[in-house]
């Protein structure tokens, strides 16, 4: 592992380098075949590079990001005995406090927990099937002490889930394939948002050795649709080329990247972006940075067979979506 010392501080201002390309909407959605190709390339280029892009004109109201932040920072400042009435393990509906994920464990590396706190939603509809029902849906959990915060989340969720979809569309053209190659798979699909809380060095205290924000890790779904605040405790994209380096920020941007069960759908064509968040700074100790998570995935049931060559360059075996992806989340629960 990297030692996190060693790393450029992050610059709010720091444009978006050639591994991670921003890629406007706009014209994707309304350009000419020529525009919408290039576009196509362009993604496909950086996705089996970092397995991250930027998205603009993607048509989300910044005040909504702004009012999800403000609603959920209220009950972040509540006492740790007000949020623990919400205490829930990775994959439940509530709070997950300080010491409750390690992202390392997915790579195989113990590390010590993950420096942050966070409100963790899920799918909001429930299926037809009992079996799928009680593995996948529970009512969310809404904090009385914050009530703003069901409204402006689950609309946040309605944009997260239309945003998904567009950016399906984009991957299978970027692939050559049909366009709804991967969005066929939606029709009810399962999906985590986490609300990330990052505390300074005055909450948390000093790093332990190896001990991340978010320690090391893919995620394990689709794509995550990642809305961020630039910070020295920010976050950082692996590549081969140049090994650990901070991510470029626009504020106005969403940050893209694919997981494991995408790459897998490639034949690892495409990388799942591999990433960390940096502990908080010493200086300043009280950095405070808030992320909100959207996790895609698809629906229950999905049977993922690889794309094959000259597409796709490994062949999986073909696998169910949800019996993978049960077995990523339980990998990284400190127990």
């Amino acid at each position: 592992m990297s030692n996190p010392t060693s790393s450029k501080p992050t610059s709010a201002a720091a444009p978006a380098g050639p591994r991670i390309p921003t890629v406007d909407l706009r014209p994707w959605l309304s350009g000419d075949a020529d525009t919408r190709a290039a576009i196509a390339r362009t993604v496909d280029e950086a996705l089996q590079t970092a397995g991250f892009l930027l998205v603009t004109g993607h048509g989300v109201d910044p005040g909504l990001r702004a009012g999800v932040r403000e609603a959920a920072r209220a009950f972040f400042a509540l006492p740790a005995e007000v949020k623990e009435r919400y205490a829930v393990k990775v994959g439940g509906r509530g709070w997950l406090g300080p010491g409750a994920e390690a992202n390392g464990y997915s790579e195989g590396t113990e590390t010590p927990p993950d420096l942050k706190e966070s409100l963790s939603f899920a799918t909001h509809e429930p299926f037809d099937d009992p079996a799928v029902n009680a593995e996948w849906y529970a009512p969310n959990v809404w904090p009385a002490e914050a009530p703003e915060l069901r409204a402006l989340c689950e609309e946040y969720l309605d944009r997260m889930g239309e945003l998904e979809k567009e950016l399906l569309t984009l991957l299978g053209d970027a692939l050559g394939l049909e366009s709804d190659f991967f969005s066929r798979h939606m029709d009810h699909p399962t999906y985590g948002f986490n609300i990330n809380w990052y505390p300074g060095i005055e909450v948390v205290g000093e790093p332990e050795p190896g001990q991340f924000r978010i320690g090391p890790h893919t995620d394990f779904g689709t794509v995550t649709i990642l809305d961020r605040q630039a910070g020295k405790g920010g976050l950082q994209v692996y590549t081969d080329e140049g090994g650990w380096e901070d991510a470029p920020f626009d504020p106005a941007a969403f940050t893209i990247n694919i997981g494991d069960l995408m790459a897998r759908w490639t034949g690892d064509r495409w990388r799942s972006g591999r990433h960390r968040v940096l502990p908080p700074p010493a200086d300043p100790p009280a950095e405070e940075l808030m992320s909100l998570v959207y996790f895609g995935e698809c629906s229950p049931g999905t049977i993922v067979e690889s794309v094959p060559a000259p597409v796709g360059r490994v062949a999986y075996e073909p696998f169910d979506s949800h019996v993978y992806l049960r077995g990523q989340l339980d990998s990284i629960t400190v127990e």
